[in-house]
């Protein structure tokens, strides 16, 4: 029987598209052996939807159960030297597995801000506010940074008991973080020719290290298991940009250096699984994959997803509209496995709405603790979900891009609040491919159950639907702070 407070993995990919996982996409050329195995042994969402189209707000949600866009965050994903998103006293997933008995560990990615020690004492992000500074800005107060000091505001401060990992792989500074400290001191620069933006990097960084040191250090993690229960969050740095296999996967899937990263990413699942049954943990822990957003378009990204759909066949948003950062359900929509033996159906598929949000309420009723007043009032427990309830869990979502647009899901319904889903410039000869057509409405309006690649706008056959949706959102956002803020695309292009 499986113990009733499950050890807890949660992998979390990076611009991982929900056609990237074999299981979820009968025309993947990437092949996804352990994903699939797990999907097979565990439940496979078609539904699930990470809380916003970009990184930073999307991981935010998924730690505390609440929308990014309350918070002073209303557009875009935050920049090097920018504060924690997460507040102080903000309860996270971590802090409240941690009162229940659980160790918690991050290893991998952060991205949600830091208090920077500087060299003059003023705060490394002066008086702007979040996401306001320009490159330039930001360059410059890079110069004011103590590299040698503490850091604040990071995993440490939201309830995990060990961090190891880095920021963002293409952010300064280039270099291991650990606990709340730099584990090596940035003393170079990067190189002009190594991806990323210019800034700090330790000797003999190396881009192609990240993924197998965070394996290396969650397997030690899970051998170092007890009769405590854990919880590790391993956010992981790929298949974001740079695009960066290592040897051993380059040339094994069919579309490119960028599938080729994906097979990384599914050998990360297998190791962890593997991990599991060597320690005798696999029944007692309930093991999650899934993404922080859909894939990337940019050309950065070894062309982008719609070009690996000339080049290769390959469709990373799969059957579905759009990449990441656009409002169309290719934006959001995430692959997502879980797996816990014993109470989670083998091989189940789970067509229900759900979101990576949704995570701290599923670990507070799976504990059996308590929320206090105000905490992750976004979040509902998918916990009956898990166990193989077919009725729903929730009838509606807001969906949120990085330019700050948003949309209403309401069961079947999706209306987009803006003239198109769109903040990539979707290309012409995929408009065309798929049968897509411009159109003058102000908002768009599908109905996923019939028309889930979102091809027929609907806004103006049913203004009843429109308004009844549109009243509700704006209803919704008047319980936090739900205004658009500045949006930087010169800034966009590199994250």
């Amino acid at each position: 029987m499986p113990r009733q407070t499950p050890n807890i993995i949660y992998i979390l990919a990076d611009d991982m598209g929900y056609g990237d996982m074999g299981c979820n996409n009968s025309g993947c050329k990437i092949p996804t052996p352990h994903l699939d195995r797990l999907a097979a042994q565990g439940m496979r969402f078609t539904d699930a939807h990470a809380s916003s189209s970009v990184c930073s707000p999307s991981r935010y949600a998924l730690l505390t159960g609440r929308y990014c866009w309350r918070t002073p965050l209303k557009s875009s994903v935050l920049w090097p030297w920018d504060p924690p998103l997460i507040e102080a006293e903000r309860p996270t997933v971590a802090k409240l597995l941690r009162q229940q008995g659980y160790r918690t560990a991050c290893i991998g990615k952060w991205h949600l801000g830091w208090e920077w020690a500087t060299k003059d004492g003023k705060p490394a992000y002066g008086d702007e506010s979040i996401g306001r500074l320009n490159r330039e800005q930001r360059q410059a107060l890079e110069r004011n940074i103590d590299y040698s000091q503490p850091i604040g505001g990071g995993p440490l401060s939201c309830g995990f008991d060990y961090y190891f990992g880095v920021d963002v792989p293409n952010f300064p500074p280039y270099t291991w973080f650990e606990q709340d400290r730099l584990a090596a001191a940035p003393t170079e620069q990067k190189p002009e020719e190594m991806f990323g933006l210019p800034g700090a990097m330790k000797p003999g960084w190396r881009l192609e290290d990240m993924v197998p040191e965070f394996v290396r250090r969650a397997r030690a993690y899970i051998a170092e298991a007890n009769s405590d229960p854990f919880f590790l969050y391993l956010p992981l740095t790929s298949p974001h940009t740079p695009i960066v296999p290592n040897q051993p996967f380059i040339g094994r899937s069919g579309a490119g250096l960028y599938g080729d990263f994906v097979c990384e990413v599914d050998w990360v699942v297998g190791e962890i699984m593997a991990a599991l049954d060597e320690q005798g943990l696999t029944d007692d822990t309930l093991l999650i994959f899934t993404s922080d957003n859909g894939p990337e378009c940019s050309p950065a990204a070894a062309g982008g997803c719609y070009e690996h759909v000339r080049q290769f066949g390959h469709y990373s948003m799969a059957h579905l509209r759009g990449a990441k950062r656009d409002t169309w359900e290719g934006g959001h929509r995430v692959p997502f496995v879980a797996r816990w033996p014993g109470v989670t159906p083998a091989g189940s598929v789970c067509d229900q709405l759900a979101l990576l949000g949704d995570f701290m309420a599923t670990c507070t009723e799976l504990t059996g603790a308590q929320l206090t007043p105000g905490a992750a009032e976004d979040s509902i427990s998918v916990l009956p979900l898990l166990q193989g309830q077919v009725t729903p869990v929730r009838r509606s979502a807001v969906h949120h891009s990085c330019a700050g647009r948003f949309a209403l899901r309401q069961d079947d319904w999706v209306f987009i609040d803006a003239p198109s889903g769109d903040d990539n410039r979707e290309p012409d000869w995929f408009k065309a491919e798929r049968g897509y057509s411009d159109h003058d409405f102000p908002g768009e309006l599908f109905n996923l159950k019939d028309d889930i690649a979102e091809r027929q706008n609907l806004y103006g056959q049913h203004p009843d639907i429109v308004r009844s949706m549109s009243r509700r959102l704006e209803e919704i956002k008047a319980e936090g702070e739900a205004l658009a803020g500045p949006y930087d695309e010169t800034l966009e292009e590199s994250e």
